[in-house]
């Protein structure tokens, strides 16, 4: 029998950690989606904090396009997202990060911008876990495709799809290899293996 809604929630959430912020700590990526609506006013909030994002020279390359359910851009988006489609269309929101790749003054290579919008997404990603949505983000689709359909320029690199909503009871997915998937433990490398003082040589931060 699958483990219900709460149950997963209450096993993906990271150790506590003094002073590290509690969204980062219960953050992970859900497949399943609840079928319930984000309001304009929750969806407003999580791209205000992405606005706020750190960027290189501050050009805020980022772009984000958002469909909600049974708009135009939903179905254009959810259409290229191939083997993901089965679960992410039943997310309220998709959303497409795009980065423009030349800064606004100088019309100069910008080096930077699609980690600029990484980080924006982080911040979006964040936002929307203190209001109580997940987040899923899918490198996984169509590009010619969505960059078709949606009309994005050249001058723009395109980034991740980010399926949005509320988690979703798990036994919803229908599949048993997504099932397992989503009521697996959440794993990460350990700090020694992830921060250096030299090249593989692990820091001492304590």
């Amino acid at each position: 029998m699958a483990l219900s809604a709460i149950e997963v929630n209450n096993l993906k959430q990271a150790p506590a950690f003094e002073g590290v912020l509690p969204a980062v700590l219960s953050r992970w990526s859900a497949l399943s989606f609840a079928n319930r609506e984000v309001s304009p006013a929750l969806l407003t909030k999580v791209f205000e904090a992405a606005r706020w994002t750190a960027s290189a020279r501050n050009d805020q390359p980022w772009r984000f396009l958002v469909g909600t359910r049974n708009s135009l851009t939903f179905k254009k988006i959810s259409d290229t997202l191939e083997a993901n489609k089965a679960w992410a269309e039943k997310a309220p929101v998709l959303i497409l990060g795009v980065a423009k790749i030349k800064f606004s003054l100088s019309d100069t290579q910008n080096d930077w911008a699609i980690f600029d919008l990484g980080a924006a997404t982080s911040y979006l990603t964040l936002q929307a876990t203190a209001l109580g949505l997940t987040t899923h983000q899918i490198a996984s689709y169509d590009k010619a495709a969505i960059r078709r359909d949606l009309a994005i320029p050249k001058d723009y690199a395109l980034g991740a799809v980010i399926a949005l909503g509320y988690q979703g009871e798990p036994g919803a997915l229908g599949n048993e290899q997504l099932i397992a998937r989503e009521t697996a433990p959440r794993t990460r490398m350990p700090l020694n293996e992830l921060v250096f003082s030299a090249w593989d040589t692990p820091a001492k931060l304590g």
